[in-house]
C-alpha cells in the first residue's frame, strides 16, 4: 500500500509566549517492510532553529527553538510511504484462529532467549524488556496477564491471546484518559485509547518476561470496501511490539482493534513507552494557557492489485 499523510498540530496561546522549545518526532525512522518517500516539515511561524538527528530506541527526532514571541504555532508534517504487509510470517505461524500452526518459540524458550541476548542496539530485546516510567511495574495487571503466559504455550498465540483480552475487556472511550494516564488507571476502569490499551499489554508481556516495546503511528483513514474502520484512525495510532525471537523478530499486535500490525499500520517511532515517541513535547516561558488540535489524513493513493 501507498499512502499520503497529514498530520496538523495547531496551538494557541491565551497570551503571547516567548522562547518555546520543542522536541518533534514526526519524520517515520527506517522500519523493515515500510519505505518512506518525499518527508516535508512545515512550521508556522519559522523556528529560529531547527536540528534533526536520531533519537535513542526507533526514532527521528527535530529539535526546534522559536525565539520570537507567539500566540498561535502550527506544525505540519507530510510524507508519503509505502507499506508492505509486515506479519505475513506471523499470520502464518498463528493460522486463521489464531492458533499456532508452524511451531514457533513457547513462552518458556523466549524467556530465556530474551534472557540471554546480547544485543543492545535499539532493535534488541534488552531496552525493552523491564519497567519504564509511563509502563511501570503493576501487580494487578501482572496477576491478570499469567493466565495468558503458560511456559508450553507458543509466544504468538499468547500474544494474540493477551490482545483479544484487551479488545474483549477493555471499552475505548477518548474522553476516559489523557497522555499522562498510567496503565494501572486504565486497567482498573477497564476503559482508554490505544495508548493505554498499547501499555497495559507492554506492562503485562514484560511482567512474564517477554520484551515489549510501544509503537507510533498512523492508520489508514479510510478502510478497503467491505472491511470495517479501525478504531483510532482519526489521530495518531499506538499499539505494542513483542519480540518474538530471532526468527520472528518484532510483530505488532494492536490491541484496540484485535489485530495484528498490517498494511494498514503506518509506522513512526518505537519506544518504551508513550514518551519515547511523543509525536510533540517542548516547554515555553510564559503564564498563558494552551489549547492544542490535531488533525491526521491518511490517504491510500493506490489500492492493492
Amino acid at each position: 500500500m501507498l499512502y499520503d499523510i497529514s498530520h496538523v498540530t495547531t496551538m494557541t496561546y491565551a497570551s503571547p509566549v516567548r522562547l518555546a522549545r520543542f522536541n518533534l518526532r514526526l519524520r517515520p525512522a527506517e522500519w523493515p517492510g515500510q519505505v518512506l518517500d518525499a518527508f516535508e516539515l512545515l512550521i508556522d511561524p519559522a523556528p529560529w532553529s531547527i536540528q534533526d538527528e536520531p533519537g535513542p530506541f526507533i526514532v527521528n527526532r527535530s529539535r526546534m527553538t522559536i525565539r520570537r514571541p507567539l500566540s498561535r504555532l502550527r506544525i505540519e508534517s507530510r510524507f508519503r510511504v509505502e507499506v508492505s504487509d509486515p506479519s505475513l510470517i506471523a499470520a502464518m505461524y498463528l493460522g486463521e484462529s489464531g492458533e499456532p500452526t508452524m511451531g514457533g518459540p513457547t513462552v518458556a524458550q523466549l524467556r530465556d532467549r530474551a534472557a540471554r541476548n546480547r544485543d543492545l542496539t535499539a532493535m534488541g530485546p534488552a531496552s525493552y524488556l523491564y519497567p519504564s516510567p509511563m509502563a511501570p511495574s503493576t501487580p494487578a495487571i501482572a496477576a491478570w496477564a499469567a493466565q495468558f503466559f503458560p511456559t508450553q504455550q507458543g509466544v504468538l498465540a499468547a500474544g494474540a491471546a493477551l490482545m483479544r483480552a484487551i479488545f474483549e475487556e477493555f471499552r475505548y472511550d477518548g474522553a476516559a484518559t489523557t497522555t499522562r494516564t498510567l496503565p494501572e488507571e486504565a486497567f482498573a476502569a477497564r476503559h482508554g485509547v490505544c495508548q493505554d490499551f498499547a501499555h497495559v499489554m507492554i506492562v503485562a508481556a514484560r511482567a512474564h518476561g517477554i520484551p515489549a516495546a510501544y509503537v507510533s503511528g498512523y492508520l489508514r483513514t479510510i478502510p478497503p470496501a467491505g472491511q470495517p474502520r479501525l478504531i483510532g484512525a482519526d489521530a495518531t495510532h499506538a499499539w505494542a511490539n513483542l519480540w518474538c525471537g530471532d526468527e520472528l523478530g518484532w510483530v505488532g499486535f494492536d490491541p484496540t482493534n484485535n489485530t495484528l500490525a498490517r498494511s494498514d499500520h503506518i509506522f513512526t517511532a518505537m519506544g518504551r513507552d508513550y514518551a519515547d515517541v511523543a509525536p510533540l513535547d517542548g516547554v515555553f516561558h510564559g503564564g498563558a494557557g494552551q489549547t492544542m488540535a490535531v488533525s491526521v489524513d491518511v490517504a491510500p493513493v493506490e489500492e492493492p492489485a
